[in-house]
């Protein structure tokens, strides 16, 4: 019942390759119908410039357990591929990323890895940032949900409280100086894009949050709601930036996998 990764390769725009972590749908009782492809939760780690894990995660089985199947990936930008490859994002944090998560989809679709029509992005801290700028950017119908956990959705709001080790590591990332910054964030800040996005969405926010205040969560949810987009809002009290508790975990995951198959219209298993 163990779900074990293979490791593929894509090309994003200007045939740059990209990998990810496919883990298949995994069950010792169940099988999906037969010649049908799996709904399929594309994984955004954070960091931005972090990676997607290799070792065993509970979280992903969770998921390959129920029937899903999970792609990891490490868009450009991501450790462990080299300094070029890391130094990619460089200026591009918000559409390079974005550009590799969008074209993981259509390898996925393409491949019949995925059924086109439930696909799912999930991400935290810069990874919920990507999810929510790649469905800001996506086509309509691209994506049928998301799920995003204490998301950055300001990069205006981030610059004015973040720690002074990542000092200019927003910079570095946008391509921008501390005398240029604010066109630049305001196109790159999903908040400021809200209105282009349809998908439903689930965002879970600590009310302890230092580093993405709670403030950034609500302000999305009100907007969203405002344009009727389906959006849930689920905020646990004594949790920070990354959840920490047992039972906030699995609370979390309850709520993530009904939004989830309520969105995708996939029953419950028995």
């Amino acid at each position: 019942a163990i779900s074990r990764a293979r490791m593929l390769a894509f090309e994003s725009e200007d045939a740059v390759r990209v990998h990810g972590l496919y883990y298949p749908p995994a069950s010792a009782s169940h099988d999906g119908p037969a010649g049908a492809a799996p709904p399929a939760i594309l994984k955004v780690h954070g960091g931005p410039t972090g990676m997607a894990g290799r070792g065993y995660d509970p979280r992903i089985q969770f998921w390959t357990s129920r029937g899903f199947a999970v792609f990891d990936i490490d868009y450009r930008g991501s450790a462990g591929y080299g300094r070029a490859f890391r130094e990619a994002l460089d200026g591009g944090w918000g559409e390079r990323d974005v550009a590799d998560l969008l074209a993981g989809a259509r390898f996925l679709a393409r491949e019949g890895l995925a059924d086109p029509a439930r696909l799912v992005l999930t991400g935290g801290s810069a990874g919920g940032y990507t999810v929510l700028m790649a469905l800001a950017r996506a086509k309509p119908g691209t994506f049928a949900a998301a799920s995003v956990a204490y998301p950055v959705t300001d990069l205006g709001q981030l610059l004015a409280i973040t720690h002074k080790f990542e000092a200019g590591y927003l910079f570095a990332l946008t391509g921008t100086t501390p005398d240029n910054w604010r066109e630049t964030f305001a196109t790159r800040s999903p908040l400021r894009l809200a209105d282009l996005i349809a998908t439903p969405l689930i965002i879970f926010q600590g009310l302890d949050d230092k580093v993405v205040p709670p403030a950034q969560s609500e302000a999305m949810a009100e907007r969203l709601r405002e344009q009727g987009v389906r959006v849930e809002l689920v905020t646990f009290p004594g949790e920070g930036h990354g959840f920490r508790r047992a039972e906030t975990i699995a609370a979390m995951l309850a709520r993530e996998e009904a939004f989830l198959r309520e969105s995708l219209a996939l029953a419950t298993p028995g």
